[in-house]
């Protein structure tokens, strides 16, 4: 501000700028302005300037924050909770970087990215599940080899889409808020059904199932054939009657007569499965 006051001096004197910036080394030395700032403030006051305080800078101003912004972001929020900062700014006029301020340190938000689960499952299911868990431990302390030796085997979609990323499912929470969760299930124009039995070995047997086939009792009985011929083949150890167990779920095709009939002659033990939905 002292070296700008003396530019002023000078040009009023009616000093050149070249004979202004070598007074002001002369004084000032290394803590002189650079020549640049020298001249842009010499053609500043000859262009009639009095001022020797910066030009006010655009951007956000101390009352961006008020009660009234505040307001409008939140109204935002609640209709919306996956809006971005740039989205706010259209609706509202207010600067980017006032909205992440509002956000973060006003309402005390931030936005972390859903948590995808399977299922949205009731409290009945929750502890149906539990009490099966515990029946699967008391299993294990009887016998620590019980795991080992489950088969398990499910019917899975396989889609052909772009599953939506964790950044574009993002949300503005409070921190005690829960986090909130997302189906991974979305439209597809392309989709089959795999279904795939593994145990604690690896997958041994999978198949796909063959487009406009219903998946019905005939054809779960062909699936379950092909697997004992798998595991016959490649599973020596569940050769003999009682050394595996299998456990699929209640769907009606797995609980049909046929299918039960041909466990029940193959002597294969299906372990219990808590239903997904409970009436």
């Amino acid at each position: 501000m002292e070296q700008r006051a003396n530019i002023k001096f000078c040009f009023k004197l009616g000093k050149s700028a070249t004979d202004t910036f070598e007074m002001i080394q002369t004084v000032y030395g290394s803590e002189a302005m650079s020549r640049k700032n020298i001249f842009k403030w010499y053609a500043r006051f000859r262009d009639g300037r009095e001022s020797i305080e910066d030009d006010p800078r655009p951007g956000a101003s101390s009352t961006d924050r008020v009660e009234e912004n505040v307001h409008k972001v939140t109204e935002i929020l609640r209709n919306d909770r996956c809006a971005s900062t740039r989205l706010i700014e259209e609706l509202t006029g207010i600067p980017k970087t006032t909205v992440q301020s509002i956000l973060t340190e006003n309402l005390g938000k931030k936005k972390i990215c859903c948590r995808f689960v399977p299922h949205f499952l009731t409290d009945d299911q929750k502890d149906c599940r539990v009490e099966h868990c515990r029946d699967m431990k008391r299993s294990t302390a009887r016998d620590p080899d019980f795991m080992s030796c489950i088969v398990t085997g499910d019917e899975t979609w396989c889609f052909q889409y772009e599953p939506l990323t964790k950044r574009q499912s993002s949300e503005w929470k409070h921190p005690e808020s829960p986090r909130p969760k997302k189906l991974r299930m979305q439209k597809s124009r392309v989709k089959t059904l795999l279904t795939v039995f593994i145990d604690s070995k690896g997958i041994i047997h999978k198949e796909f199932t063959p487009e406009g086939q219903m998946v019905n009792a005939d054809y779960y009985l062909g699936v379950l054939s092909r697997l004992w011929a798998k595991i016959v083949r490649d599973r020596p150890e569940y050769r003999n009657q009682g050394t595996w167990c299998l456990l699929h779920d209640n769907a009606p095709t797995h609980k049909s007569k046929i299918v039960c009939d041909f466990l029940a002659q193959k002597s294969i033990v299906v372990l219990q499965h808590p239903l997904l939905v409970i009436s």
